[in-house]
Order: C-alpha cells, then structure tokens, then sequence
C-alpha cells in the first residue's frame, strides 16, 4: 500500500503530465504543488512509485510519466468525477433538446461527446432486445398490402411491408390493431411471442391468414439483430495527439474502423455506473495506448445501450468521465420523454 504522500505524488504527476504533455521532474512538481516536503523526499518518493510500477521514465528524459497502472491507480482512488458547470449541462440540455427522432438524438449525442471531451466518440443506438412496445400502427396500402409501424419505448420506429394472403377491411384491420396493441403496448419484446400467439383464432376464418402474416411479421421485427448499430464521431481529434501513440496511429484508427471492435469494447461497460478501460485492459492490440469510457443510458432503471469516448492514456480522466456521465444521463431523459 502507498502512503498518502505518494498517493498524492502520483495524483500531481498525472494532473501535470495530463496538462503539459511532459515529464515531470521532483523540482517542477514541488514547484506546482504544495506537498509540504523537500525536492529530494519527492525525488525519492518518485522512485518507490517507479519500482511498483506507477510512473516510468521516457528515454533519457529526467522526467517521468504515469504508466497504465499508474492511471488505473489514479482513476480508481484519486480521480473523483468532475461535474459539468451550470452552462456546460445547459448547452448539453438546449443541444440535444432539438434532436427531432432516433436517429437525430444518436448524431447530435455523438457530435457532443466529441466536442466536449475532444476524443472520439461513439453512441450505440437502443437495443430492440432491451426495449419495450410503445405502440403497433397498420395502415392499409391496399386492399391486400398494409404497412406495420412498430414504435418502442426509446423511440425507435421499425416499418415493414405486408402483403396479405386476401383483401382485408378498414374494419378488420381496425379491429386487428386495437386488439394487439391492448395485448403488447408496455410489455417487453421477449414477452410478445406467448401474448399474441392465440390472436388468430379470435377472428373470422377468412381473415386468420392475414392475421397470421401479420403477427409474423411483427415477431421477425422484434427479433432482427438490428440493435447492432452505433454511430462513430470525431475520429479526425486523434489527430492532435500523434506523439501519444508510441508507435503509429494507424492501429488505433483500423480498431476504431471495425464495428464489432466497437460493440465489444461498450458490452464491457456495466449496465450501470463508470467503466474506465486503461490501455493493456483494452483486448485489442490496436488500442493498447488508448482509454476506454464508457456508461450505459437508458429511458428508465435499466441501460437500453451504451455511449462513451475513446482516446488517449493521457486523458483528463475526471473531465472525460464527467461529460460521458451527464451526456448520458440527458440522452435517458430525452428517450423517457419522447
């Protein structure tokens, strides 16, 4: 276990390698902080945290920089999250208050968190597996082609084309769209199968083809793996720290290029709560100088999906997590509300 001093030591080195994109020297730290010791004592407490493995040195530079243990330590027990100022959440809130669909909420979600934390970020949309029904809309297209509309409870709205074994009346297809929606509005998709698997039967027997069609239809669009979704944004900041990356930049952008690298690295977020990957925890290779943080969001209790930012170890972690964590929070509150 450290001391408190070192904790302290080790709190400083990060806080200025973080905002000065240099080693830090003994005599610059207690320049720049009030640690109550001589040069020397920091000199040596610099080198206790070096043999456990928290700070190295560069090259032959007489500085030293955090290492990702150092920064797990750092995030872990030091860094408290930072909250957003009063005309941070408002931007956030006027920002993504104006988003008009599913689709605008993702984009505008994406553009913020990459403009707050000037990292890559990346949104993943709702999962249909997670959500609810809000509402089953049929519109007759034809006499035997109608159009189901299925709207869930994060706003998602799925449209599929029904072409129907015979014609079907306005007061048939009437009839159809307020028993199912009496039968699945509210209730988890998982559930729809059993709660409408004996509808045909309740209508005439010319009409339980059509019925049959449609009810296959809604439980294919329940199932399609079409929550494998999510938007990327601000790809182009990773330009700004090409010295953070000791080798090239080129893996981390072909990891951030394949989707399921990006789905994987959000599944590892906990539902609830911060998750902060630090460079070596990351599985893949191409992001091993690279931070992950990420949070899940949702419209009530539960994470529907996930959102967060990748970028370099040399992060403002309390800043990164601050902003991740009320982005998500607004995006919950847009999804409940609408």
């Amino acid at each position: 276990m450290l001391s408190e001093r070192r904790l302290e030591v080790l709190r400083a080195i990060v806080q200025d390698y973080v905002g000065t994109e240099e080693p830090v020297g003994s005599k610059a730290l207690t320049e720049r902080h009030k640690l109550g010791v001589s040069p020397a004592t920091v000199r040596n407490d610099m080198a206790v945290l070096e043999d456990e493995g928290f700070i190295a040195q560069p090259h032959t530079s007489a500085g030293r920089i955090p290492t990702d243990k150092g920064y797990r330590l750092f995030v872990d027990k030091l860094a408290g999250v930072k909250p957003l100022s009063s005309p941070e959440r408002r931007a956030i809130q006027n920002f993504l208050d104006g988003a008009v669909d599913l689709d605008d909420v993702v984009g505008r979600t994406v553009r913020l968190l990459a403009q707050l934390t000037r990292q890559v970020a990346i949104v993943q949309y709702p999962s249909l597996t997670r959500s609810t029904v809000r509402h089953v809309e049929l519109l007759s297209l034809a006499p035997a082609r109608l159009m189901l509309v299925l709207i869930t409870d994060t706003g998602r709205v799925e449209q599929r084309m029904i072409d129907c074994p015979a014609p079907f009346g306005e007061t048939s297809l009437a009839d159809l769209r307020a028993r199912l929606n009496s039968r699945v509005v509210g209730r988890r998709f998982a559930d729809v199968p059993q709660l409408v698997q004996d509808l045909p039967e309740s209508f005439e027997s010319e009409d339980r083809g059509t019925v049959s069609t449609v009810l296959s239809t809604l439980l294919e669009t329940l199932v399609e793996e079409t929550e494998e979704r999510l938007m990327i944004g601000g790809t182009s900041n990773l330009t700004r720290f090409g010295h953070d990356f000791p080798v090239m930049i080129r893996p981390v952008l072909e990891a951030l290029e394949e989707q399921v690298v990006l789905l994987k690295l959000l599944g590892e977020a906990k539902d609830s709560g911060m998750t902060v990957r630090i460079g070596h925890e990351n599985a893949h290779e191409g992001l091993n100088s690279t931070s992950v943080v990420a949070v899940g969001y949702g419209s009530g209790d539960e994470a529907v999906a996930k959102l967060g930012v990748v970028g370099p170890t040399r992060m403002d972690y309390p800043g990164t997590m601050g902003a991740v964590r009320a982005v998500a929070r607004y995006v919950g509150q847009i999804l409940a509300e609408s």
